[in-house]
């Protein structure tokens, strides 16, 4: 796997990747849909199973698995040292072969970019080598040629730029200009030319069709004279919707059609969905394919017609094409000790906060456990079990400074929880409040899905992500209730969360309903105005924007139909709140990053809610919003899983160098994409804009930020966004919400002048398509830079993999403070217990307020002497146990238990003894919870069960036990003793269950 570019991981996430498990390989090949698990028996498979990424489960099982090597070269020794050897010439005396002799001697490695080096040391073999017997077509080959040289002269500069002099030539090591075309003229093959100014040509005569607009009369008219005069029609459709929406239309204007071989006619009563093939039958009839082709062509002379799938309904050249369980409230931004580190601060919900000092294993009688040792002030030290992970959080702060050690034995702690508690409780209060009057709120419900739903939901073009179909339930749920929906929509930049508010958009207008979408700045409302024309093209819907784009009368004349009920979809920025715009039937508000709002445009927003439903998307890290989902004033969605063939973004941090942005351009422009360059001086851009025009002189540039004119700024953005332009020169205007497929490079001039926040969401405009993307920060050559922003740097170019936005908000709550999540006055209690304890008992408190839960007031302790433990054999990478240790210790259920116990087996492979164990008494644990027992405790063949004064304990039963079991005694001060009849670990832990479902009483019900 090595040889040939697969990366080794300890947990296979994205594609490249492969982890070796005992018996288990999971491997991601690139062009697969899903990662693959293959187990192994010795040397056979014994089976091979797709599996999600995101949740490492196994889904289904297949025959195959084709692993396609990931480089042009395998990894051979005998290449490397010869590279080595044939570079190393001049500086080793020798001949060839004695200088790869001696590479080889000195173990030779691999080093960025030894694959242009391959062909001298004998990989030899060219793309004309994978061609046996292909056709080759040349398409205008006179652009080619001129292509070929542009491109020999970049590899000739580049080659002298490198320093290798002569030891290796460019000629070596790609098939020189005057190669290229012989090589290609000795295999079959045309040449294609657009113009035909060659002698020796064959002639296809082509035209391009009609494009309809949306105008379904004008088509229809078309295809009837182009019937009637013979000629054989065909329509494409890009999804399934498209089909059947198009089979509608012939339909309903009487025009002949056919999906397949049968001929329908208006009025028909088969399904319009049953395909065969697609050129048999009557020719006179329309025909309806489904086929991902945009564009139709027609070729008169064979009386050929065939129409794209955006011939009929406009697809905006300025959208971006997307790529392609219930959880605790709290799940999205705990801690999982993934990046636990020796050295990091930790919180003891029992002893408060201590510095981590990692593993270690301590022999207990007859077995070993594994603790986490825990440093406290005073060099006090304590030994926690990994079976009790449930007690131990990563400690964040408010403020990001270096905490002061909790002292052991000290009620200092106690008195620090209970003082935040106190705090909690009065705040939350006030909120529960709200909570139960906006609960109290009643409005006609929405209707369940009607079939244009279904049309209007077929009709996208991508997999929805199990993340994204969560939402979406999440929301109509919401709409056909009778409470007004007020739901919070977070998730990474580019997965999807415009999607979901369409689909709500689009039920509301189906009840006849308005719909008001919101957004902070220009040119995000205009990018919404063009995705939302995009996707509603093929429904009779009449959408709007207002914003400073469009003069006062424009304005004038569209709040006028808003008025009237004439607009369906309103999209605007903050004007939408103005006091003029008034709706005929508001049904629902689309607020995109509400946080950007002013405090002013927050209160009208608030009086507007009262009245209709509200859909809030945020993209920037999770934790500002936390406060408003975890008290219940919001629901909340969270979308977590990156869309198909999303890959992560390479960030490079490096010090400013015009070779390196003049290298950056280039490599974006030669693969036909864009670049951003952020420089957030306006006083200076312009220069810049000179400079870059001057190292990439064949480079279109533009200027754009936020103090030009609104319609230079328009006509600017616009430009870059129809690919008018290559590089886009902006300040931090760029931040907000441009999605622009085609631009992979982003390059950010001084960086250590942003915050994290800014920087994470000035990356996300990059890499939002199946290209991989590439951010540059740039930081001053000459300058030191500060703690923090360095800090800053190094998380962003850390934290480049898929979904580590809450990474991102963890570090930029240390960094910059989380004063502003629940109000300054709350800063200072999270800083005295950490982030992740202060939300957890808020979430808590928040529930007893509602009555959800009761206060419980004791944690069952177990000290059964048995063998409780993951072996370094079963899962070797430390941060994973901790994490499964975790994911153990904090099961509240037995089928969570369940759904762990599948797991391990499933990513692991079968379960060892002391796994099983750990298990099974984590199941014991529930139920001493669950009948009120404070603590077990074995003794040799001796087990004590402490129960609490409120324990769920028949005392008839107690007593007959005792009476009928020698050996068996109950204490005054509620200790029940009992002899074991056996000391094997499945037996000890069965016969402790046996006797508490015994003398378990179920609680009465109310």
């Amino acid at each position: 796997m090595n040889r040939v570019g697969y990366a080794p991981v300890d947990v296979v996430e994205m594609p490249g990747q492969y982890a070796r498990r005992g018996g288990l390989l999971d491997v991601y090949p690139p062009e697969a849909e899903r990662p693959f698990r293959v187990e192994l028996f010795g040397d056979e498979i014994e089976s091979i199973r797709r599996f999600d990424p995101a949740s490492q489960r196994s889904s289904a099982a297949t025959e195959e698995a084709v692993l396609l090597p990931l480089t042009e070269t395998p990894v051979r020794d005998e290449i490397v040292s010869a590279i080595h050897a044939r570079l190393a010439r001049g500086r080793v005396s020798g001949s060839e072969a004695q200088r790869t002799s001696a590479a080889a001697d000195a173990g030779a490695t691999v080093f960025p970019g030894w694959e242009f080096f391959a062909a001298i040391a004998g990989a030899d073999k060219t793309l004309f080598d994978l061609l046996p017997g292909a056709l080759v077509l040349c398409d205008e080959p006179a652009a080619l040629r001129a292509q070929r040289d542009r491109w020999w002269e970049k590899v000739t500069t580049a080659h002298e730029r490198s320093g290798v002099g002569a030891l290796v030539r460019p000629d070596e090591i790609y098939i020189p200009p005057n190669d290229w075309f012989p090589l290609a003229a000795t295999y079959p093959g045309a040449d294609l030319e657009q113009l035909g100014v060659t002698s020796e040509e064959i002639v296809f005569h082509s035209q391009p069709v009609t494009r309809f607009h949306g105008s379904v009369p004008a088509m229809v008219e078309e295809v009837k004279k182009r019937s009637t005069e013979g000629a054989r029609v065909m329509f494409a459709g890009a999804t399934m919707g498209d089909v059947e929406r198009l089979a509608g239309i012939f339909s309903e204007y009487g025009v002949h059609f056919r999906i397949g071989a049968r001929t329908f006619k208006s009025g028909g009563t088969e399904s319009f969905l049953d395909e065969t093939a697609y050129a048999a039958g009557d020719m006179s009839a329309v025909v309806i394919v489904k086929a991902a082709v945009p564009f139709g062509t027609a070729l008169p002379e064979s009386r050929i017609v065939f129409y794209g799938a955006h011939d009929l309904f406009d697809e905006s050249e300025v959208v971006a094409k997307a790529p392609l369980k219930q959880r605790s409230k709290t799940s999205a931004f705990l801690s999982d000790f993934r990046d636990l580190a020796v050295g990091d601060h930790v919180v003891h919900v029992e002893h408060g906060i201590a510095r981590y000092q990692g593993l270690k294993e301590i022999a207990q009688g007859e077995t070993t456990g594994e603790f986490m040792l825990l440093e406290f002030a005073e060099s006090a030290k304590i030994y926690v079990p990994l079976t009790r992970l449930d007690l131990i959080q990563k400690y964040r702060s408010a403020e990001g400074a270096a905490p002061v050690l909790s002292k052991l034995g000290n009620p200092q702690w106690a008195r620090t929880k209970a003082r935040v508690k106190k705090a909690m409780q009065d705040m939350a209060e006030d909120l529960v409040k709200l909570y139960a009057q906006r609960k109290l709120a009643r409005r006609d419900p929405f209707a369940p899905d009607s079939q244009f739903q279904k049309e209007f939901e077929d009709r996208f073009e991508y997999n929805e992500t199990d993340d994204q179909d969560s939402a979406i339930r999440d929301v109509k749920q919401d709409m056909e209730s009778p409470t007004p929906m007020d739901r919070l929509l977070c998730g990474d930049v580019g997965y999807g969360k415009t999607e979901v508010a369409m689909r709500a958009a689009f039920k509301a207008v189906n009840e006849s309903k308005q719909v008001a979408v919101l957004a902070p700045t220009t040119v995000l409302t205009f990018q919404h105005f063009e995705t939302f024309k995009q996707r509603f093209a093929a429904f009779p819907v009449t959408i709007e924007m207002i914003s400073r784009f469009r003069t006062a009368k424009q304005q004038k004349e569209i709040l006028e139909r808003v008025e009237s009920g004439k607009v369906d979809i309103l999209i605007g920025t903050h004007r939408l709140l103005s006091k003029d715009v008034k709706f005929h039937n508001l049904g629902l508000l689309v607020v995109d990053e509400e946080q950007r709002f002013g405090v002013r445009h927050k209160e009208r927003l608030k009086q507007m809610k009262k009245e209709v439903d509200v859909l809030t998307m945020s993209a920037t890290p999770i934790p500002r919003t936390l406060h408003m989902s975890l008290v219940g004033l919001r629901d909340m969605s969270v979308i977590e899983t990156p869309p198909r063939d999303r890959m992560a973004i390479q960030t490079v941090v490096a010090k400013f160098d015009e070779k390196l942005i003049k290298t950056a351009i280039e490599h974006e422009l030669e693969r036909g994409g864009q670049v951003y360059f952020v420089h957030n001086r306006v006083e200076s851009i312009y220069e810049i804009a000179a400079k870059l025009q001057e190292l990439a002189p064949h480079a279109r540039i533009l200027v754009g930020h936020g103090q030009m004119a609104e319609r230079e700024l328009e006509t600017t953005m616009l430009n870059f966004i129809r690919h008018e332009s290559d590089v886009l020169v902006a300040t931090t205007i760029i931040e907000n919400g441009l999605d622009i497929p085609l631009c992979n490079t982003m390059i950010i001039n001084r960086a250590d002048r942003h915050g994290l926040s800014e920087l994470y969401q000035l990356r996300g405009r990059v890499g939002r398509s199946n290209r991989r993307a590439y951010a540059y920060l740039l930081v001053p050559a000459d300058q030191e830079l500060t703690p923090i922003a360095r800090r800053r740097l190094a998380a962003l170019k850390e934290f480049s993999d898929l979904g580590a936005g809450f990474k991102i908000a963890a570090l930029d709550l240390e960094l910059r403070g989380a004063g502003n999540l629940l109000g300054g006055e709350q800063s200072g209690h999270i800083d005295a217990v950490g982030f992740e304890m202060y939300t957890t008992m808020l979430e808590r408190t928040v529930r007893e307020l509602k009555g959800e839960i009761e206060e419980q007031t004791f944690a069952t302790q177990l000290n059964l002497a048995l063998n409780l433990r993951i072996p370094h054999e079963y899962i070797g990478e430390e941060n994973q146990r901790l994490r499964m240790y975790k994911r153990i210790a904090g099961c509240e259920t037995e089928a969570q238990l369940e759904d762990v116990r599948s797991e391990l087996a499933d990513r692991y492979g079968a379960l060892p003894a002391p796994v099983r164990n750990l298990l099974d008494a984590a199941a014991l644990k529930l139920l001493c919870q669950r009948v009120g027992v404070a603590g077990a405790d074995r003794k040799q063949n001796l087990m004590f069960l402490k129960f609490t004064e409120q324990a769920a304990v028949d005392p008839g039963r107690l007593m007959q036990y005792v009476a009928a079991h020698k050996g068996a005694q109950f204490s005054p001060g509620g200790t029940l003793k009992f002899v074991l009849t056996s000391t094997s670990a499945g037996d000890v832990i069965a016969q402790a269950k046996e006797l508490l479902f015994e003398l378990y009483a179920v609680p009465a019900g109310p």
